[in-house]
């Protein structure tokens, strides 16, 4: 396997396949003996491997944790550095480390795109806001790959619904397009529809879908799992491969050949995202800290993931798979259940964990780029991020059947940033409630350093000075994505788009109910620590002024750069910012 030592290699299960045909027949195992251990034996035997690993890992963690080794300290503890903490250090080095080797490896990826493979764009569409789908679709028109079949569908067919058709008409053109208003869809019969006509609907939607270059389907509404499978289902193996996008995405030119470089190049990948960057993102401060951290999740911590082959979650913005792979877990992907109720959201993440599932890669490269759409709102970036930790947890678990088909890396990272979370919440409960004043204040001190160090390592990596307000994030991860993640564990089985759509904005107050208890949570464990602490000893008013000043420092100087270089930028669009691609 590319990439990966030989001494991890046992654990990758790969699959034999091409566009078309592929077989569901796992690769022979590089590690087998001649006489050819059984499938069975081999498959247990991974099983119990990774399922050791991972307890490995996590009872390593825990007991760094728990009993709190310290390799150095101070007097008094007033500064320490222990297990823990470089088993997290550790994490991070490594993770940057395969990051960049990934994207030394992106850049030397130039060999020729096989432009006879067929592809089709399928765009979910819900309730969007004119100029961004208007932008989609010229960006779309702009995409330098021949023959490209372009499917969009609305989820739908009211008439506050038929603007989308209008502007895919306008944008598209009428000479190789083609629309149809359906009044049920593939699951639900539509009111006042009878057999005959539901029958008469599903063929003129495939008919429409494999007879013409630009489709645009409405259709009753159903969700963005019912939108996918409409395109998915009518394409059937028509095409070799299928790219997925949504309404509110700018793709580049270049996106669909480089992504079909990756699928051409390997046919154990099953599936390849790319880079996901923000087209508003100088419209507010959570615009803009989210495109740092998208940047971040993309080429950092995706980069390594495909560097071992497991990325666990190819973005709907941006990705494609091998249509062969995706007939053959069409079904199962849609009607998937968790705890006796219908899953309508994480689509995306469960369709890369069926291609996981069967034992084929997943890819991410930097060369293919997008710009899309992310909420100016502080409550509508928490509700949304509220949904994606549903899914991620949910999918956590289902990822971890196939732990054994795949690098020892997925399982690592798994275990790791699953419980992270977890263990985060303990240590800053524990140091409100049991701790000192300086400890508090070490931990803000500690934190920000960790973002810093991150943000500087991100600067180097990018080029682009911008990333240093990644260490910014972690305020907003500490104050209101750590609760959040919590509440969505707790709501797990809720279901619903999670955010509204974006041509009419709906305020959703329920988010700020788990931030409202962990903000009271914290004032009131600092104002009983600060009640029962003890008087200051003179070395601890001395590191308590000292902390103070150097965080206060900090926030000076950040603030100071935010408003310097990016809050005077705040109003204008990306695309008016030095992106080619988004000049539509």
């Amino acid at each position: 396997m590319r990439g990966i030592p030989p001494v991890f290699s046992f654990w990758g299960a790969r699959r034999r396949g091409s566009c078309r045909g592929l077989s569901s027949r796992p690769w022979p195992d590089a590690a087998r003996s001649p006489s050819q251990m059984p499938v069975s034996l081999s498959t247990a035997l991974r099983v119990v491997g990774t399922s050791l690993f991972a307890l490995a890992v996590l009872g390593g963690i825990l007991a760094a944790y728990v009993t709190g080794y310290q390799f150095i300290h101070t007097e008094k503890h007033y500064l320490s550095f222990g297990l823990y903490g470089a088993i997290l250090g550790l994490h991070l080095f490594v993770q940057s480390l395969f990051a960049f080797l990934e994207h030394r490896r992106m850049r030397g990826e130039g060999r020729p795109v096989r432009l006879g493979r067929s592809v089709a764009l399928c765009i979910a569409a819900y309730q969007e806001d004119p100029d961004y789908l208007k932008k989609c679709l010229r960006s779309v028109k702009r995409i330098a790959f021949p023959d490209l079949k372009v499917v969009m569908v609305v989820d739908g067919n009211g008439p506050d619904d038929t603007y989308m058709l209008d502007i895919f008409h306008d944008v598209m053109g009428s000479e190789r397009s083609g629309s149809y208003v359906w009044r049920s869809n593939f699951h639900a019969q539509g009111e006042g529809e009878t057999e005959a006509g539901l029958r008469e609907g599903l063929a003129r939607v495939q008919a429409l879908v494999r007879g013409t270059t630009y489709s645009c389907i409405l259709q009753k509404w159903g969700g963005k799992r019912e939108v996918m499978y409409t395109a998915f289902r009518a394409l059937g193996d028509s095409v070799d491969y299928i790219q997925v996008c949504d309404s509110d995405t700018v793709l580049d030119p270049a996106c669909t050949a480089e992504m079909l470089r990756i699928l051409e190049a390997d046919p154990r990948v099953g599936g390849v995202g790319g880079d996901v960057q923000i087209l508003n993102k100088y419209d507010s401060w959570i615009s803009f800290l989210s495109s740092v951290r998208y940047w971040m999740a993309f080429n950092v911590e995706r980069a390594c993931q495909s560097y071992f082959g497991c990325v666990q979650c190819i973005s709907g913005p941006l990705g494609m798979y091998r249509n062969a792979l995706l007939q053959q877990f069409l079904e199962d992907w849609y009607h998937q259940t968790f705890l006796g109720s219908k899953c309508s959201f994480g689509d995306d993440r469960h369709l890369t964990n069926r291609v996981l599932s069967l034992g084929y890669q997943t890819k991410y490269t930097a060369r293919s780029k997008c710009l899309t759409e992310t909420p100016t709102r502080y409550l509508r970036w928490l509700n949304q991020q509220t949904r994606w930790s549903k899914s991620y947890f949910r999918e956590w678990l289902y990822n971890a059947l196939w732990f054994h088909k795949h690098h020892l890396w997925m399982t690592y990272e798994s275990v790791v940033t699953g419980f992270f979370p977890f263990f985060l919440i303990a240590t800053v409960i524990q140091l409100f409630y049991r701790g000192r004043i300086w400890n508090i204040l070490l931990f803000l001190l500690t934190v920000q350093l960790v973002g810093i160090i991150k943000a500087t390592y991100a600067c180097f990596l990018r080029g682009n000075a911008e990333m240093i307000f990644m260490s910014l994030y972690a305020l907003l991860y500490m104050s209101s994505l750590l609760p959040a993640k919590m509440f969505a564990i707790a709501t797990i089985n809720k279901s619903g788009w999670g955010t509204s759509g974006r041509r009419t904005i709906v305020v959703n107050f329920v988010g700020l109910l788990p931030v409202s208890v962990w903000v009271a949570v914290l004032l009131g464990g600092l104002a009983y620590t600060a009640y029962s602490q003890d008087l200051f000893s003179e070395t601890e008013v001395a590191f308590l002024v000292s902390g103070a000043i150097l965080y206060a420092c900090y926030w000076v100087a950040l603030l100071t750069l935010y408003l310097a270089i990016v809050a005077r930028r705040c109003g204008k669009r990306q695309e008016q910012c030095g992106l080619a691609f988004a000049e539509v």
